[in-house]
């Protein structure tokens, strides 16, 4: 039987601080290389960048993707960085022996967070100078909060693999302060890896703030968590489907709710981590896991080595 936790308020337990003010910066998504500062804003490793988004996901069929992307263009901007194809997303998670961020998210939990080291690009290309997110994106009833700053890799392990106080930007200390306070408090470890090529789409004009993705290839692992192993992947979602999630800061307009449902795009409660989690065993696998009509073809997805 899994333990139980008791339900917590901001501010309940020593590693908790406040959560951030609405009004975020609006995400723009990276480029794919992640090589030095690039001119994306989100990279500036001075700042502390904070993100307030209502989110909804739905899982979709890969042959109705190019319709969608379509529709998605014909309204939205397709991102500039994105290029042909889009670009590589990779995430290390961290977690409790007890898999305690885990089943906060199973159990629906009102306030609940999770860690992660995220990569932009070809994960072939990550070294110890090269760029990554350290970020806490977190869940407070219906809004979803992110903050993350960007450092070398080298740094981001030191962080939350070795428990050392990093050097920072001042503006930068509560939220360094407060992932330290996660790694050591809560004794953290890595526990699943994912990643997923994006295609992402923003609003114009009325639409400012609006931002789709598309995830194709969801894979992970349970192993080898350094971000540039040459390690296998296997498909946690299956190949035939891909994953759109619609963010907004206030509302998501009318268009794009008649899109969803003249393309019958199916609301799901999908979260990329516990996916990983469940599809490599570690527990059994909720009532929320994506599972393919044949359950032999999402067993072994091998990623090659020149995908981003």
């Amino acid at each position: 039987m899994r333990p139980r936790f008791p339900r917590r308020t901001p501010g309940s337990d020593p590693s908790t601080v406040a959560e951030p003010s609405a009004g975020g910066h609006r995400e723009s998504s990276p480029p794919p290389g992640d090589t030095d500062h690039a001119g994306h804003a989100l990279r500036a490793p001075s700042k502390l960048h904070a993100f307030n988004r209502y989110e909804i996901k739905y899982l979709v069929e890969t042959t109705k993707v190019p319709a969608l992307r379509a529709a998605l263009a014909a309204r939205m901007t397709p991102d500039a960085h994105g290029g042909d194809g889009g670009y590589g997303v990779w995430s290390v998670y961290y977690d409790t022996t007890d898999l305690r961020f885990y089943w906060e998210k199973i159990e629906g939990l009102k306030f609940r967070r999770k860690l992660r080291v995220r990569h932009y690009g070809d994960r072939s290309g990550v070294t110890d100078d090269g760029t990554v997110h350290v970020e806490i994106k977190q869940r407070v009833n219906r809004v979803t909060q992110k903050r993350r700053i960007a450092v070398p890799y080298r740094v981001a392990r030191q962080l939350c693999d070795e428990r050392v106080m990093i050097g920072h930007d001042p503006s930068q200390r509560g939220f360094v302060e407060e992932v330290l306070g996660l790694v050591s408090g809560l004794d953290l470890r890595p526990v699943a890896m994912t990643g997923y090529q994006r295609e992402a789409f923003v609003g114009q004009a009325a639409d400012l703030g609006l931002r789709v993705t598309l995830d194709h290839r969801v894979r992970g692992r349970d192993r080898d968590f350094h971000l540039g192993a040459d390690a296998e992947n296997r498909l946690i979602i299956p190949a035939s489907k891909s994953i759109v999630e619609v963010k907004a800061n206030e509302r998501v307009p009318y268009w794009l709710t008649d899109l969803a449902g003249r393309a019958e795009l199916s609301v799901v409660r999908v979260s990329k981590y516990c996916q990983s989690v469940e599809a490599f065993g570690r527990v059994p696998r909720s009532i929320f896991h994506v599972q393919d009509a044949d359950p032999a073809a999402d067993l072994v997805a091998p990623t090659p080595r020149n995908e981003a």
